[in-house]
């Protein structure tokens, strides 16, 4: 087998796998480096996202859910069930198929569109060369005209407050592995990865407590969605406090008795919780271990996030970044596009990503989703706007599912219409959110959705009414009366 290429791809995740099949299906010889091992020691394909987060989380909220529904709403579609139980073991081993199944799927997809997987690690040297060494501790040298660097992020260590022991102090990866529900769980983070797993431990009996450092709940999302969230959240149990600085822990106890005291600063008081689990879910940090950055003198900026320019080339040439490692919103399918559009750039295509639509989603119930401005940020950037918001309370599909809580919030541009934001919370705005993103992707206006038919009786409806109540014309709901 040659060791040129026309593209060396560095990293097999969602940055890195998409953007090798697409070399591929464009003709350029293209070799796609893959690092990752999973728990037992093997390799897969799909990085973070389909082995230790974005795949695996969902299967296990979806798992969760279902026990909330038995347990409390199947009695009200006139569903006895008696006692409801679960098998946690059941839960992981399906959780852990639907990722194998998923990871081994690209290996296929590699081998249908040319592309050379190699498990192992990859060393800049230079001069459109990589040095390639196999787990088994095999080296070679590779060489490409285009060499892509897709290695993502890595959870973020309070190495001085909460070192990861794994046990007790875990990551995200070790708490989708929990081989026991705990019965009192603490969380470090109140953002999008700690709220899920909050939302999957506490469906399934834990007692759970999330310390946010921040004032302010999710202030990415707009700040009415996020305040209904909070409300629902805390009604299911979750216990949120914000303006909660952890300060320190100390593991205690011995064997499976161990747990870990908590010290935080709320409210000008130190507090002391104890826990069985603590999960520290404050961030990711870009991943850039073995790549020899120093020694080739590859640009990074303060925070360890590789420099690239707005077509994601590196300060050496020759030499491309995308996806977590560049920084930017740490969401798969952004490192998707970005690693597609760059291969068909370096074909001398025009492909862009359009960063202003780049859709956002959390997967608690109700969901949470978002793409573009919130109405804060719409009004910070000097946009004279108008709002609309619709309540899924009054949606019949959403009744029909006993899921009537959360809302759709529109913000738009009051002097041409267009639609700057959308926000959402409810059942499957996932899934109705691809509508808000098309809206931004064509500059669509109130008008032009406003004019839309949806089917009846929809969630998607809820957008339409949402939309149609920025210019107070929304039929199903009550419009708010605007100042005169």
């Amino acid at each position: 087998m040659s060791d040129s290429f026309d593209v060396i791809v560095i990293g097999g995740g969602t940055g890195g796998y998409p953007a090798a099949i697409r070399a591929g299906q464009l003709g350029m010889k293209t070799a796609c480096i893959n690092a990752w091992l999973n728990r037992d020691g093997k390799p897969a394909y799909g990085g973070t996202c389909l082995n230790a987060g974005c795949i695996p989380s969902k299967a296990l909220l979806e798992s969760s859910e279902m026990v909330h529904k038995a347990q409390h709403e199947l009695k009200l579609h006139g569903i006895e069930t008696g006692d409801v139980t679960f098998d946690l073991g059941t839960m992981q081993a399906r959780k852990n198929k639907i990722s194998s199944g998923l990871t081994g799927g690209i290996g296929m997809l590699f081998k249908s569109n040319g592309v050379t997987g190699l498990e192992g690690w990859a060393k800049l040297l230079g001069d459109g060369k990589v040095a390639f060494t196999s787990h088994a501790g095999e080296t070679r040298e590779l060489s490409a005209k285009h060499i892509i660097i897709a290695t993502g992020s890595e959870p973020i260590e309070l190495k001085k407050i909460a070192p990861f022991d794994h046990e007790v102090i875990v990551d995200s990866w070790d708490a989708l592995d929990f081989t026991e529900v705990p019965k009192r769980l603490g969380i470090i983070g109140a953002g999008v990865i700690g709220v899920e797993l909050g939302s999957v431990w506490s469906r399934l009996g834990a007692e759970t407590v999330i310390l946010e450092a921040m004032e302010q709940f999710l202030p990415m999302v707009d700040a009415a969605i996020a305040k209904d969230a909070q409300r629902q959240f805390t009604k299911q149990g979750l216990d949120i406090r914000l303006g909660a600085k952890v300060s320190g822990t100390k593991v205690v106890g011995k064997g499976k008795n161990r747990q870990v005291e908590v010290s935080f600063e709320q409210g000008g008081k130190t507090h002391t919780e104890t826990f069985d689990k603590l999960i520290v879910a404050v961030g990711r940090r870009p991943f850039t271990e073995r790549l020899g950055a120093a020694e080739v003198g590859l640009a990074l900026d303060e925070r360890g996030f590789i420099k690239v320019d707005a077509h994601y080339r590196t300060n050496l040439a020759g030499v491309y970044a995308t996806g977590d490692v560049i920084g930017g919103a740490m969401l798969a399918h952004k490192a998707i596009e970005e690693g597609v559009a760059l291969v068909e750039q370096l074909h001398g295509e025009h492909t862009q990503v359009n960063y202003k639509a780049v859709p956002s989603v959390i997967y608690t119930a109700p969901e949470i989703a978002w793409v573009g401005l919130s109405e804060a940020q719409a009004r910070e950037q000097g946009f004279e706007v108008k709002v609309g918001a619709t309540p899924f309370a009054a949606n019949g599909r959403a009744k029909a599912l006993e899921a009537a809580n959360g809302s759709i919030k529109v913000i738009a541009d009051a002097k041409t219409d267009r639609i700057l934001g959308v926000h959402m919370s409810g059942p499957y705005v996932s899934e109705l959110l691809a509508e808000a993103v098309l809206a931004l992707e064509f500059a669509a206006t109130c008008e032009d959705i406003a004019l839309t038919m949806h089917g009846h009786p929809t969630l998607s409806e809820n957008f339409h009414e949402a939309v149609l109540s920025v210019d107070g014309r929304a039929i199903h709901a009550i419009n708010k009366k605007k100042a005169a």
